[in-house]
């Protein structure tokens, strides 16, 4: 927008102030100050450039500068007051602004992971923000050793970097009850890759969960859901990889929709474990490190910093309790599924 553009409403009185101020050496008044801050404000709303009402000022003081001896000093102080109150006046209508979008970006996400608000109408709303929700979307969630918002050094150095490497591409970036998340379309697996390395890396090692693309602007919520569920499994089962696919982790649902068949399973599979000396903790741990070694009784005692006689005198020890033997095939099946369902279902720490 060129100075000729600006109105000459945001002007409006500043060549009479000039020219009193210059003729009496006075300073503005209250009121002539709460003006030039309204002015201000009012081209801020009406999206006028900082830059061009500053040079407009400039170009109008030049005008009507007077010539009087001894009046340049007061002429310079009252174009300088004129113009720091009209700015303070824009910037204060910025931040107003700013404020506005940021809650109307927070309802609209709000909204949009909780499922509320007509789909219809959340949809219109989400292209305001770059998605389009008749597509296919997937969610990120990184979870760090702290909480985190909008504002804070983390999410910000991973915004960077994403649009850094891939521009606007349909993404939307933000924080929810302390986790950073990724809203990217179901496509373009590359961008929630590439979230996932740099929240990692930003987090000092968290963990970032991806759930499956899903359709729609339900699709959203259920991709998010996803994700978290992801995130406590992870907890529950202590996985320590850092990224984590929701797609690979849809045996531990199943295996947990009979909430009360896995307690079944555990308490009569496991139970005995409790009479031992110690409880059911250690031997369970036992159980979880022979497993995850792929039933190799060396490495599952080196993980658990235990000599390979100790370990397998475990190993017999939940023999002789249980009945099942832990290197049987024909037992081990049963064995497993049941450590895995005392370990979503917390398990001892929780009486099932």
């Amino acid at each position: 927008m060129t100075d000729r553009e600006i109105p000459e409403q945001y002007l409006e009185g500043y060549a009479q102030i000039l020219t009193e101020v210059s003729a009496t050496g006075r300073r503005l008044t209250r009121e002539e100050l709460t003006s030039r801050r309204a002015l201000g404000e009012q081209a801020a709303d009406a999206g006028h450039s900082l830059r061009t009402l500053v040079s407009a000022h400039l170009n109008a003081a030049r005008a009507a500068w007077p010539t009087g001896p001894g009046t340049t000093d007061s002429a310079l102080a009252a174009t300088q007051q004129v113009i720091d109150a009209f700015t303070e006046g824009y910037e204060r209508a910025q931040r107003h602004a700013v404020r506005q979008e940021e809650a109307a970006r927070r309802e609209f996400i709000d909204d949009l992971l909780y499922g509320r608000s007509d789909l219809g109408r959340l949809a219109e709303r989400a292209e305001r923000f770059g998605l389009r929700l008749s597509h296919a979307h997937a969610v990120a969630v990184a979870q760090g050793p702290t909480a985190y918002d909008e504002g804070d050094k983390v999410p910000q150095q991973v915004e960077r970097a994403l649009i850094s490497r891939f521009g606007d591409r349909s993404t939307l970036l933000t924080t929810k009850n302390g986790r950073l998340l990724c809203i990217a379309p179901g496509h373009q697996d590359e961008v929630l890759a590439y979230f996932a390395k740099q929240a990692h890396a930003a987090t000092e090692g968290g963990q970032v969960a991806i759930g499956r693309a899903q359709t729609g602007p339900g699709g959203v919520v259920q991709s998010y859901e996803e994700a978290l569920n992801a995130l406590e499994l992870a907890r529950r089962l202590e996985l320590e990889e850092p990224v984590l696919h929701a797609a690979d982790l849809l045996v531990y649902p199943v295996l947990t929709r009979d909430r009360q068949a896995m307690a079944d399973l555990v308490v009569s599979s496991l139970g005995p474990l409790t009479t031992a000396r110690g409880g059911a903790g250690p031997l369970l741990d036992t159980l979880t490190a022979y497993f995850d070694s792929g039933c190799v009784a060396a490495e599952a005692a080196r993980r658990l910093s235990l000599s390979v006689r100790a370990f397998t005198y475990r190993l017999e020890r939940i023999h002789k309790l249980t009945g099942a033997d832990p290197s049987d095939p024909a037992h081990r099946y049963m064995l497993q599924t049941a450590v895995i369902g005392a370990r979503l279902l917390d398990w001892p720490a929780k009486e099932l």
